[in-house]
């Protein structure tokens, strides 16, 4: 059976150099053995906000008392998506009215173009409205994300 299905991975790629939220823990690197230095495995250790790059909030990011990642069921993640080219001012709010089709899909990934370099920090990215919010849940919404650092304002 033929399938349309495919893995999209948009993340940005994580290095030293990827921009963290003001007074959060960047990406480092600790290498303790390498191949290339002729030992004979590499092991290394990270350090790094759980906030680097494209990532999924659980909630007991923002409430107290709720679940961890490790506690929502995958499928809330992988799926059908619909993917939205928005067009909004840099540090405006994506509004329902800025969505360019109905939705369609019970993941909606929604292209700003606001946060352009994720090695360049700028404050001015887009965020969604407590509209949107309320629409998109209205519409079945499972899941939503955003090209930006947040789905909340700097």
């Amino acid at each position: 059976m033929a399938s349309d299905a495919r893995l999209i991975d948009i993340s940005p790629p994580v290095s030293p150099r990827l921009g963290v939220w003001p007074g959060d823990v960047p990406y480092t690197r600790d290498v303790s053995l390498s191949t290339d230095a002729g030992d004979p495995m590499t092991l290394s250790a990270i350090r790094a906000t759980v906030h680097l790059g494209a990532h999924a909030d659980a909630p007991n990011h923002y409430a107290a008392g709720a679940p961890g990642i490790g506690a929502r069921p995958l499928d809330l993640y992988y799926g059908p998506c619909q993917v939205m080219h928005v067009a909004v001012a840099r540090g405006g709010r994506v509004l329902p009215a800025d969505l360019p089709a109905p939705i369609t899909a019970p993941r909606v990934l929604l292209c700003t173009g606001t946060f352009p370099d994720p090695d360049a920090w700028n404050e001015d990215f887009a965020a969604l409205s407590p509209a949107l919010i309320d629409h998109l849940h209205r519409c079945g919404v499972r899941l939503v994300g955003i090209d930006t650092p947040s789905i909340d304002p700097q």
